[in-house]
């Protein structure tokens, strides 16, 4: 759903949440989240590695902005759209690589910056 259209009190299906379409609804399904309730205190890193397994292959790093926006949301911040995540998704992984590199979590492959 479009950030700007999310009501907090009237989130109840997956794609009520802020950035969930059918698509990204269906990906949280295959993680076992079929409520939003169920994104609290998860991780998005973990989220997007274990789909990258559960599908046999890496997803597009937006797929990662899109978890972190979910799951921030579901911590109590206000909806935001998923490219508000991108720079601190890429500064995250750059720390977490040691190398100043941007690596995803999935086989240690690199994606430009």
């Amino acid at each position: 759903m479009n950030p700007g259209k999310v009501d907090r009190t009237r989130v109840v299906a997956l794609t009520d949440l802020p950035n969930i379409g059918k698509a990204c609804a269906e990906d949280l399904r295959l993680l076992g989240i079929h409520k939003p309730g169920q994104l609290v205190g998860r991780s998005p890193f973990e989220m997007y590695e274990m789909l990258c397994e559960k599908t046999g292959s890496r997803q597009d790093p937006c797929v990662l902005d899109v978890f972190m926006s979910v799951t921030r949301f579901m911590a109590g911040e206000e909806p935001r759209p998923w490219w508000a995540y991108t720079q601190e998704r890429k500064q995250s992984l750059r720390e977490k690589s040691g190398t100043g590199e941007v690596r995803l979590p999935v086989k240690n492959q690199k994606v430009s910056a």
